[in-house]
């Protein structure tokens, strides 16, 4: 497939009105839109706007690839805008964006379509293709430029299918590339380093992890000769294979900003030998990733998330019999109830502390981490520890692990294959335990107990104070670190037998996408028609207790829409507080209403009055869109 069957006159435009980065990207987006290539604008943009998150897509030297791949894109996509005198675009190398690809790929893109998007991201590392754009005077001109180029590029790609022989009198350096959609920086990353080993005579050879697989792949043979490996990867790659061989590890984007560097470190030997623990081991690299508490946090979180909601909602069923229906002493016991229960509280809830500890062992250490971690958090599960033990656990276990690396990795090389089968396991599990069993089980213990206790005390003021800051926290970040910490708060509060605080927390997180919804209603001249169409997505979303879904709408409009979210979130918390309404099920949204405990019509009325709070105060933020 050619490039110009992705670009096309229709979305080409050689004269964009953007001066900054985000009003370049809703112009593209547009630009997309109107030719007909999405099914979801909003939903594509949020998706581009999370990839520039990660890091922005502004490659340097002028050029930005913003980039998606996603079921809201209906068509395989090109969208090309010029600005001549440039805009920051927050690339890599500080310089201003005056070429703009936007790639678009649905979710189900076939080989063809990724291959052809992967060979423009390579083609644009020609220093003249780039002039002969930034000249263009028409988009016939464009379409013209781009396919002589890329003529020239597969001729010569053509020129290269052999491997090449390795001359063994000069450096060899291997190198692996992969980005998150492995569609623009995986082959940009790779074309940069091959094209600077020719240039300075280092022989390199790069294999490509992008979304069509992996290409070019290295060989044991390759690995054994070379003299560094460079990764330059934000997502995971196979990485055993270079166990014991001097390994430079970075980021896709340095890569692309700094090859020569890179190829010399690794030529040089100036790097570390990397160490492999067990035999087909993936790994990240030591690039710009989320590392540290949240990074590991949110990997217990979301391998526990599962077993919180399946578990929950089975319990939730079964209070539909009678509260106490699960039990065979109680004169309302059913059969049925009782097996629901068993099935979701006995056995999926019980697995919920030792996964959440076992993923975060897991994320700190990789896979030694896991047991320990794991045993940690069923002590504490065992133990009314709870959550908060189980989440100690899991730290404790990982960096008791990475101790361990540390104090065997002096062992001789014979006795490598038994660490992660033997040492790891044993000496992890037992440190972890003994720290578990003799320091924090007993104090963590007490710290529940006293919450729980705080909680039964609380006066109708505090527990208003505290439904307000839990409500409010829901729609600070809408899925993010805050909103978790609360959902995760509320989840403890569940599992020691305290069911107001998640109710609370459950109003406020179905208030943003609901407030949302109403506003596009009501306040129809506030609003575009895209909006007023993704509004009516927003319903069900806030009713199933989706936050997410009010994203797009922060991410356009962050200084009016988020501040409204949170107020309208805090009331509806604190009005559930107030209430004295408990929820015993931790997801669901209107599904699991009807097995609340208190009055199920405050409880919906408490989430209304926060819902039109949020309307209102974005029917008064936002002024009327010009005609």
């Amino acid at each position: 497939m050619k490039i110009t069957e992705l670009l096309q006159r229709n979305t080409i435009k050689l004269n964009l009105e953007s001066n900054t980065k985000s009003d370049v990207i809703e112009e593209l987006v547009d630009i997309l839109n109107s030719a007909g290539k999405l099914n979801d604008k909003e939903g594509y943009k949020k998706e581009i706007l999370k990839r520039e998150a990660e890091f922005s897509t502004g490659i340097g030297e002028g050029i930005a690839i913003p980039h998606a791949k996603t079921a809201a894109v209906k068509i395989p996509a090109l969208a090309f805008g010029l600005k001549k005198d440039g805009l920051d675009y927050e690339s890599l190398d500080g310089t201003n964006a005056q070429l703009f690809f936007m790639i678009a790929a649905p979710e189900g893109a076939n080989n063809e379509h990724l291959d052809t998007l992967a060979r423009l991201s390579s083609m644009l590392m020609n220093q003249e293709f780039k002039n002969n754009l930034l000249n263009a005077q028409s988009e016939y001109e464009v379409l013209g430029m781009i396919d002589e180029q890329e003529k020239a590029y597969i001729k010569a790609q053509g020129g290269d299918k052999k491997p090449a022989e390795i001359d063994s009198s000069e450096k060899l350096v291997l190198a692996v590339t992969a980005c998150p959609t492995g569609i623009a920086h995986t082959y940009m990353a790779a074309d940069a380093l091959n094209n600077k080993g020719k240039e300075i005579g280092v022989n390199i050879k790069v294999e490509t992890n992008g979304s069509t697989g992996v290409k070019n792949k290295l060989t044991d043979e390759e690995i054994e000769k070379a003299d560094g490996i460079i990764v330059a990867a934000d997502k995971q790659v196979e990485m055993a294979r270079f166990d014991g061989k001097k390994l430079v590890q970075v980021s896709v984007s340095e890569a692309i900003k700094d090859p020569e560097g890179l190829i010399n470190k690794a030529a040089n030997g100036d790097a570390p030998v990397y160490h492999s623990d067990e035999k087909g081991k993936v790994s990240n690299s030591g690039g710009k990733q989320r590392v540290g508490f949240y990074k590991h946090l949110m990997s217990g979180v979301s391998n526990m998330l599962p077993f919180v909601v399946g578990g929950g909602i089975l319990i939730a069923i079964s209070f539909m019999f009678g509260i106490k229906s699960y039990d065979p002493k109680d004169p309302s016991f059913n059969v049925i109830s009782q097996l629901f229960h068993d099935v979701g509280g006995t056995y999926a809830f019980s697995l919920m502390v030792p996964v959440l500890a076992g993923f975060i062992g897991m994320s700190i250490a990789d896979r030694p981490g896991f047991a320990p971690a794991m045993v940690g958090g069923f002590i504490a599960a065992k133990s009314d520890a709870g959550f908060l033990g189980g989440l100690i656990a899991g730290f404790i276990a990982g960096y008791v692990v990475l101790l361990l690396k540390k104090v065997f990795s002096k062992l001789p090389q014979s006795l490598e294959g038994i660490k992660p089968v033997l040492l790891y396991p044993l000496f992890g599990i037992l440190i972890t335990g003994v720290i578990m069993l003799l320091f924090i089980v007993n104090p963590v213990k007490a710290i529940n107990v006293g919450l729980v206790h705080w909680l039964g005390s609380m006066g109708s003021t505090n527990r208003l104070i505290l439904g307000l800051i839990l409500g409010g926290m829901m729609a600070i970040d809408m899925g993010g670190p805050v909103n978790k910490a609360a959902f995760a708060f509320g989840i403890a509060m569940i599992a020691n037998g305290k069911f107001t605080p998640h109710a609370a927390i459950m109003a406020g997180g179905m208030v943003p996408p609901l407030g949302i919804a109403i506003a596009t209603s009501i306040f129809k001249n506030r609003f575009t028609k895209e909006e007023r169409e993704t509004g009516k997505t927003c319903y069900v979303m806030g009713a199933t207790f989706i936050t997410e879904g009010a994203i797009p709408f922060a991410a356009s409009d962050p200084g009016r829409v988020i501040p409204a979210s949170i107020v309208g979130a805090a009331v509806a918390g604190g009005l559930s507080m107030i209430f004295n309404i408990g929820l015993p099920a931790p997801h669901g949204g209107i599904f699991v209403i009807p097995v609340i405990n208190g009055n199920p019509l405050l409880y919906i009325l408490a989430i209304v009055i926060g819902s039109f709070i949020t309307a209102g105060l974005l029917g008064v933020f936002k002024k009327p869109l010009v005609k």
